[in-house]
């Protein structure tokens, strides 16, 4: 007879994720999902009817064949919707059943144990120890821990707005480079309205999940249930909106939600690595959604702000950090805020690792190379360089009018690499390659990706070679310097 066991549960887990693969265990059998093993049955509990139709239909074969490896058994499965498991929120990409869910996992297991020694009870009804779980779980950041600076008031404002009055202004679409923040105004925004709520349901989630979570239900038949949940919420907020390129039937998906939630009300938050113009792949109908609410522009922090981030992380660390080491620490460190984070990791285990505590000397002994490699940064003229090396083209040659493939390719290939490995504003990068218009760069972009897509192949000084080649070989020369 098979008794209920956590350690028997966690094996069974990890048996069936080398079965099905890490990502699918961790996107159907994540932190939301509960395995209960009682006497000679199982029972899998998930958030809602959306996972149990899938889960059921896609893996009650490979969850009974692992139940018969590891118990020399056939265990009796039942499939158990708990809307309690889903506490209303959803789960960032890259959180996995394996990193922090393990307790989240006992928790609300636990409580399904006393749900279940309590007698039955109606599909639906909640219990108090399922809050528990999201102790267990990484804790979203917060509007009021976020560094304000010149760069980012006006993102930071709107997130603020948004929060204490969703819908006020709906969509909001937040754009910037990695590591200015966006992330941190969107789980700013999620805290505040779960918060003060309301009644308003709330969901975060990446475009990676939406896409996912989408096709799933259409495979699945699942597509009213997919509707239901996410054309009735409150606020909806989605990280990461460029991952839709390219993805049209998601995109037709994605655009009646926006249309429902709109004439509704609700509140719509987005963000994008990317400029509306960059956008543009998305199509005409949803940049004019986004076009119709607030733009708000994000950029890397300046000097002030990086002393606040770096002090800020230093207090949530716990660590003492002098004031000379917070100035040099922002100084000489500038790309984004995770490269502050990384250069205080880094303090601390050297501090740990001497026995001493952190000072200037420390700082510049341990951080040495991890400033040298920060500041050696590409610059537009470096690009040029490489460029008309590969090409054979002079620089006159790729800031002029001419419009042959020998020039206009060689020009398009160095825009491209302009926007990758620069902080450069569009109109920077149009006036350095003959005085051009920002739509002129944006359209380099879109037609070199288009090249990369087709494996395009061009004319170097010395052979043909595919455009990613080519790519490769002019990265490779940049980053040496």
């Amino acid at each position: 007879m098979i008794t209920h066991d956590k350690e028997i549960v966690s094996v069974l887990r990890a048996r069936l994720a080398e079965k099905v693969g890490r990502d699918r265990f961790d996107l159907w059998f994540g932190a939301n999902t509960c395995f209960l093993l009682r006497d000679d049955c199982l029972t899998i509990a998930v958030p809602d009817s959306l996972s149990h139709d899938f889960v059921r239909a896609n893996f009650r074969g490979q969850i009974q064949q692992t139940c018969v490896e590891l118990l020399g058994v056939e265990a009796e499965l039942i499939f158990e919707i708990d809307p309690a498991l889903a506490g209303g929120d959803e789960p960032k990409a890259g959180e996995s059943a394996g990193s922090g869910g393990e307790s989240a996992r006992t928790s609300s297991c636990s409580a399904a144990t006393r749900r279940r020694d309590a007698g039955p009870r109606k599909c639906g009804e909640t219990h108090p120890a399922a809050s528990q779980t999201h102790g267990h779980r990484r804790r979203f950041s917060s509007l009021s821990s976020f560094i304000k600076g010149p760069q980012n008031q006006l993102a930071l404002s709107s997130s603020e707005m948004v929060g204490g009055d969703p819908g006020c202004m709906s969509p909001l679409l937040i754009h910037g480079p990695t590591g200015v923040g966006k992330t941190h105004l969107l789980e700013g925004i999620w805290t505040t309205v779960r918060k003060q709520r309301g009644g308003r349901s709330v969901v975060y989630l990446s475009s990676e999940q939406f896409t996912t979570y989408f096709l799933s239900a259409l495979r699945g038949s699942g597509l009213p249930s997919f509707r239901q949940k996410y054309r009735g919420v409150g606020v909806l907020i989605i990280d990461d909106l460029q991952f839709f390129i390219g993805k049209r039937s998601t995109r037709i998906e994605l655009l009646h939600t926006i249309d429902t939630l709109l004439r509704d009300g609700r509140q719509l938050v987005f963000s994008a690595d990317r400029s509306l113009e960059e956008l543009a792949p998305l199509g005409r109908e949803l940049i004019t959604r986004l076009e119709s609410g607030m733009v708000s522009p994000i950029a890397p922090p300046d000097r002030a702000t990086r002393v606040g981030i770096v002090q800020q992380l230093a207090h949530r660390m716990g660590m003492r950090v002098p004031d000379d080491v917070r100035r040099y620490v922002a100084m000489h460190l500038t790309q984004h805020a995770r490269e502050l984070s990384g250069a205080l990791c880094r303090l601390r285990a050297t501090s740990r690792a001497l026995g001493q505590p952190i000072t200037l000397a420390t700082a510049e002994e341990a951080l040495g190379d991890m400033i040298h490699a920060s500041e050696r940064m590409v610059r537009l003229p470096d690009i040029e360089k490489t460029v008309c090396e590969l090409f054979g083209v002079t620089p006159d040659a790729l800031h002029s009018k001419r419009k042959d493939t020998g020039v206009s390719h060689p020009r398009m290939l160095a825009m491209w690499l302009a926007r990758k490995h620069t902080r450069s504003a569009l109109s920077e990068i149009g006036r350095f390659f003959g005085r051009r218009s920002h739509s002129t760069v944006v359209s380099a972009k879109k037609r070199v990706e288009d090249w990369m897509a087709n494996d395009k192949s061009v004319e170097l000084a010395d052979r043909t070679s595919s455009v990613e080649e080519v790519i490769r070989r002019a990265e490779l020369r940049l980053l040496v310097g």
